[in-house]
């Protein structure tokens, strides 16, 4: 069969047919090359010059909005202009009128619940290695149907094994980019072996993060302990958690909160393994390796510092960033 070509009216006719069952996912995109907001799914592209698709030279974080409250927003924008820095990226535009941007296009789809994706690329402007090529940064916002995760994976707990993706070196580990090749093989290496979640080791056999997740042992003890961020990303959910624990450790739940190696044998022997993450909060890890973690069930440390991030995310002015005028809360 030979290709034909499409012209402008094969677009309108495409457009119009153009559904997938995920496209219910996708509420709506904002765009700086199209200088505006689309909410078909047709419409939502990124051009195939621009440096972030065919070099992963772009930057992106994930946030949530929840009950019309965007969490934890001015954390994760530090850390976007963190590592635009580290790349030598000039944003767009500056972290206020990005914080606007993001409002408002999540105010156009009417969902006081949806999972923010924010891009910084490169740009568009040609196909080789040199950013120079690139006349101006782009920022792309899409926002998209915030899915919850199984109750089970609260009140059971999930499993995890080790990954044998190599970790990154410490430059771009603490670089949140578009170059996510190693996170997408170590998800597939958890789908593949039938767990939820895998785990990166490195060469001295201390734990890193998961594919999108850090990960964290309550000793026995009763030291919460976590990876040092020398070879990770420096999550912003982890990080509110350790400020939260403070309150277990004046109520006696916890001795302690500290950053140090851990090796896989402290992990086997620990009283609890916790992961972090942005969508699901906190979830409580009660296998590794096939190795059962504590008494094999979520522990007091993981339904602490859970109620601690739901009161954080659903009762704490200082932690939200509205979007839509205050409603009824749901119950955490």
């Amino acid at each position: 069969m030979r290709l034909r070509q499409i012209n402008l009216e094969d677009c309108e006719r495409l457009a119009a047919s153009f559904t997938k069952p995920y496209h219910q996912n996708y509420f709506a995109m904002y765009s700086s090359v199209l200088g505006g907001v689309v909410i078909h799914p047709f419409l939502m592209t990124v051009p195939m010059d621009d440096h972030m698709v065919h070099r992963g030279d772009g930057i992106f974080e994930v946030f949530k909005c929840v009950d019309g409250r965007i969490y934890n927003l001015q954390r994760h924008l530090e850390r976007l202009d963190r590592s635009a820095r580290a790349i030598y990226l000039q944003l767009p535009v500056g972290l206020e009128e990005m914080t606007r941007i993001v409002v408002e296009t999540i105010r156009l789809t009417g969902q006081r619940d949806a999972l923010i994706r924010l891009f910084v690329s490169r740009g568009p402007g040609g196909f080789t290695t040199d950013p120079y090529e690139c006349p101006a940064s782009q920022l792309y916002v899409m926002v998209g149907r915030l899915n919850g995760y199984p109750d089970a994976f609260y009140s059971e707990g999930v499993r995890a094994k080790s990954s044998s993706v190599p970790v990154k070196k410490s430059y771009f580990a603490n670089i949140k980019s578009c170059n996510y090749l190693p996170n997408v093989l170590m998800k597939k290496e958890a789908v593949d072996n039938q767990v939820e979640f895998t785990v990166s080791v490195d060469e001295n056999g201390f734990l890193g993060e998961g594919s999108t997740e850090n990960v964290g042992v309550v000793t026995r003890d009763g030291r919460l302990k976590l990876p040092r961020f020398s070879r990770i990303l420096q999550g912003t959910t982890v990080m509110r958690a350790t400020e939260l624990a403070e309150a277990l450790v004046a109520a006696g739940t916890l001795q302690d909160v500290v950053f140090e190696d851990i090796t896989l044998t402290e992990a086997y022997s620990s009283a609890e393994m916790l992961l972090f993450g942005t969508t699901f909060d906190i979830l409580p890890m009660v296998a590794f390796d096939r190795h059962p973690i504590g008494n094999g069930a979520p522990g007091p440390v993981f339904r602490g510092l859970r109620e601690r991030l739901r009161w954080d995310m659903y009762e704490n002015p200082a932690a939200q960033t509205p979007v839509f005028s205050k409603g009824a809360r749901r119950k955490a």
